[in-house]
């Protein structure tokens, strides 16, 4: 396929791009000047998107985005948060509108975030949003790519935390466990929609061709609670996980960041995912340590972490 990308330098990106560049031809939107024919200048601030790039493509896949905790919540990371993600959505679809032959399939990054704050209810594709700031976000997001034209097969991939060796929340649990000083953040009661890079990027590859649209959680088959996450990643390394941080100091220290980044309950389930016939290479906790050991180390973690 010929698929055009947005938001390739990131570390789904780039894990993405190095994955279908196997199997399909890629080609990067920048926002600099490109550096060879796999790139192609757009400005998604002002709207600005070569119709062409839109029409040579089979699918579009968008991973446009600043980075949730790229910096403390003031009110213009806020406004960034939001129109990194608007603006270059609309952009995308606005191209395809204005395309005579649109892309066959539209892959639009949206977030666990879409539910909010929900303690231990099961959240599947078919659950309302949240009232969080980030749920917001999500719906107006989602909201930009479903105005692509009737022929685009729609799939906003709601994806939850990302675990990767070299970004994301992985460094931050991990670090301080080969420290020895493996910590847990609040009640350690609040579900994580976690998910490996690895079933990440072949989820994302599933969904080019997968007879699926609309809403598709991304997340691990076997939603795990921070503690349950921490204890293994500690077992893995033979280490303990000694401390806790209160969400009031959580909450103190970095705001409102702290809360809907660390501290929401998502106990979510790729039930349209799964249905479809995806088989995921961790889909456990203990699977997750065991590639994770394996990762960091290039050794095994022991079968019964």
């Amino acid at each position: 396929m010929r698929i055009l990308l947005a938001g390739a330098s990131g570390t789904i990106g780039t894990a993405l791009t190095r994955q279908l560049e196997k199997n399909h031809e890629v080609t990067r939107l920048v926002r600099r000047s490109p550096k060879g024919p796999g790139e192609i200048r757009w400005n998604p601030s002002a709207g600005e998107l070569d119709v062409a790039a839109v029409e040579r493509a089979d699918a579009v896949i968008n991973l446009s985005g600043a980075g949730i905790a790229g910096g403390l919540w003031t009110r213009s990371y806020k406004e960034t948060l939001y129109s990194s993600r608007i603006l270059p959505t609309r952009t995308l679809v606005q191209a395809m509108q204005k395309a005579k032959n649109p892309p066959e399939v539209f892959i639009s990054q949206s977030a666990s975030g879409y539910y909010g704050d929900r303690g231990d209810e099961v959240l599947t594709e078919r659950s309302a949003s949240g009232g969080t700031l980030l749920a917001d976000i999500c719906r107006r997001w989602e909201a930009e790519a479903l105005a692509a034209p009737g022929s685009v097969r729609v799939v906003l991939a709601r994806t939850g935390i990302v675990m990767a060796k070299g970004g994301g929340a992985l460094p931050n649990l991990l670090t301080p466990i080969r420290l020895f000083a493996g910590t847990s953040l609040g009640s350690g009661r609040q579900w994580w929609p976690w998910i490996s890079l690895d079933d990440e990027v072949r989820a994302l590859e599933f969904l080019l061709t997968a007879p699926l649209s609309g809403p598709v959680n991304l997340s691990a088959p076997a939603p795990a609670t921070l503690d349950e996450i921490t204890l293994r990643l500690g077992r893995a390394f033979h280490r303990p996980v000694w401390f806790r941080v209160p969400a009031p100091v959580l909450t103190a220290v970095i705001g409102q960041l702290g809360f809907e980044l660390l501290l929401v309950s998502a106990r979510m389930e790729p039930r349209v995912l799964t249905a479809a016939g995806f088989a995921f290479d961790q889909p456990t906790p203990e699977a997750l340590a065991r590639w994770v050991r394996s990762t960091v180390t290039g050794k095994a973690a022991p079968a019964s972490t």
